[in-house]
C-alpha cells in the first residue's frame, strides 16, 4: 500500500490556533481531546456511534473538568463510559511535584491569605482561579505518599551521607517564621543515592540533629563511613554521638565561602583560584603542604582568612581517607545543593508558605521525583570502587 505524507490536515488546524489568545494553550487543549477519544476507542474497541460485535463498554455522556497545568488551566469534556470508568492517561500521570505546587496555591486560599496574593501567585503558574473543594482531591493522595516516603526502612550501612538544611518563610499561627528543613542524603552499597530523611526543624541544636539521626537508626542505618555537611556546631556533635566510627567532612565548598568572606573583593578571585588547588591535590600531605605555602604567602595580608584556613583544614580533608571513592562528588555538598536549586525554583514563585505542612509537601513530592531519576540513571559511585573500598576499610 503506497503510504501518503498529507500534512493539509495539520497545516489547517495550526492556522485555526493562530487567532487564538494563548496558541500553545489552544494547541494542548485540542490535542488532549484527540488522545481522550483515542483512549476510549481503544478501551471500548470500537469507534464512537458504531456496532461492533467485539464491543467491551459503552459511553455515557461527558462530564465536564477543569485540569491545572504548568501550561495554564484546560476546561475539558471527558468521555463517561458506563462500565469501569475512565481517567485520562495524562492525569493519572501528573506530576507529584506539580500538584503539590497546585496544593500550596489553594491551600493559602483556604486559609485566608488575600484573594489579591492568591490571584498573583496562581497567575504565576498559569492557573486560573481557585477552589477550596480541590484541596481535599489532591492532599489526601499526597499525605499518604509523603508520609510513607519519609518512613520507609533504610538499609544497614551507608558509605556516604550528605546532610543540609533548606529555609523557607512559612506562616505560623498569623505569624511569619524562618523555618528549617534538614534533608540528609546518602549513596548506597550499589553507588545509587537515595534521599533518606526530611525532618523539619524549628531550631537548630544538638539535640534536634541528634533526634533526626535516631529516627534513622529506628528506621534501620546502623554504620555510616563518611558524613559531609557544614561546620554548625551542634551537627558536628550529633554525628561524633550518632555515628561512632564515622568520618566527618567539613564540606570544601562551605569552607571555601567562610574563608572567603574575611577577603577584599578586589582578591577574593585569585585568591580563591589558590584556595581550590588545596583540594586537588593527590593525597592529604600534599594538600596540607600548599595549605601552609598559602599561609606563608598570605598570612600577614589576610590574617583572619588563614586563620579560619587552618583552623578547619583537617576537618576539610577526611575525603584522602577514601580514595577509591570520586572525591569531587564526596568532598562537597554540591550533589545536595544541586537538588536543593531545583526546590527553591519552585518555592520561590510561592513566597510565604501558607503551613509548614505544604512547604513539606511540594519539598518531599519534589524529592521523590528527584530520588526516580537518581534510580534510572547511571550510578553516582562506582559500586565496584565501593566494594573494594569496603573490603580495606574492614581489613583495616
Amino acid at each position: 500500500m503506497t503510504e501518503t505524507n498529507d500534512s493539509t490536515f495539520f497545516a489547517m488546524k495550526l492556522l485555526e490556533f493562530e487567532d487564538a489568545e494563548d496558541p500553545l494553550l489552544a494547541m494542548i487543549q485540542w490535542m488532549t481531546n484527540q488522545m481522550m477519544e483515542l483512549e476510549v476507542e481503544q478501551k471500548c474497541n470500537a469507534s464512537k456511534g458504531t456496532h461492533e460485535k467485539e464491543r467491551q463498554a459503552y459511553r455515557s455522556g461527558y462530564r465536564p473538568r477543569r485540569f491545572d497545568t504548568r501550561l495554564g488551566t484546560l476546561y475539558m469534556l471527558v468521555p463517561k463510559l458506563r462500565n469501569g470508568g475512565y481517567v485520562p492517561f495524562f492525569v493519572t500521570e501528573k506530576k507529584r511535584s506539580e500538584q503539590a505546587l497546585i496544593n500550596v496555591i489553594q491551600e493559602a486560599w483556604t486559609n485566608g491569605v488575600s484573594t489579591r496574593k492568591i490571584d498573583r501567585l496562581a497567575k504565576a503558574i498559569g492557573i486560573e482561579g481557585i477552589s477550596a473543594t480541590q484541596v481535599s482531591n489532591i492532599t489526601g493522595e499526597l499525605d499518604s505518599q509523603v508520609t510513607e516516603f519519609r518512613n520507609r526502612p533504610r538499609e544497614e550501612e551507608y558509605p556516604v551521607l550528605w546532610v543540609d538544611a533548606l529555609y523557607e518563610k512559612i506562616r505560623d499561627d498569623g505569624k511569619v517564621i524562618n523555618a528549617a528543613v534538614l534533608v540528609v542524603r546518602a549513596v548506597d552499597l550499589h553507588g545509587v543515592v537515595h534521599m533518606i530523611a526530611v525532618e523539619p526543624m524549628y531550631g537548630e541544636s544538638e539535640a534536634s540533629y541528634s533526634q533526626l539521626f535516631d529516627k534513622l537508626r529506628e528506621r534501620g542505618l546502623q554504620k555510616v563511613w563518611l558524613v559531609v555537611s557544614d561546620a554548625h556546631p551542634g551537627l558536628q556533635a550529633a554525628i561524633r554521638k550518632c555515628f561512632l566510627g564515622a568520618s566527618w567532612q567539613r564540606c570544601k565548598v562551605h569552607f571555601m565561602r567562610n574563608i572567603l568572606a574575611h577577603v577584599g573583593q578586589k582578591a577574593k578571585e585569585d585568591f580563591a583560584r589558590q584556595l581550590k588547588q588545596i583540594w586537588q591535590q593527590p593525597d592529604k600531605q600534599h594538600a596540607i603542604s600548599y595549605a601552609r605555602a598559602i599561609e606563608a604567602e598570605y598570612g600577614d595580608t589576610f590574617p583572619q582568612a588563614i586563620e579560619c584556613l587552618m583552623g578547619g583544614l583537617e576537618d576539610s580533608l577526611q575525603f584522602y581517607d577514601y580514595p577509591l571513592l570520586d572525591s569531587r562528588k564526596i568532598a562537597s555538598n554540591n550533589g545536595t545543593e544541586r537538588a536543593n536549586a531545583e526546590i527553591r525554583r519552585r518555592s520561590r514563585v510561592v513566597g510565604v508558605f501558607p503551613s509548614a505542612g505544604s512547604y513539606l509537601r511540594l519539598l518531599v513530592c519534589y524529592l521523590m521525583e528527584y530520588e526516580d531519576d537518581n534510580q534510572s540513571n547511571r550510578c553516582y559511585l562506582k559500586a565496584e570502587a565501593i566494594e573494594e573500598q569496603r573490603r580495606l576499610r574492614h581489613a583495616a
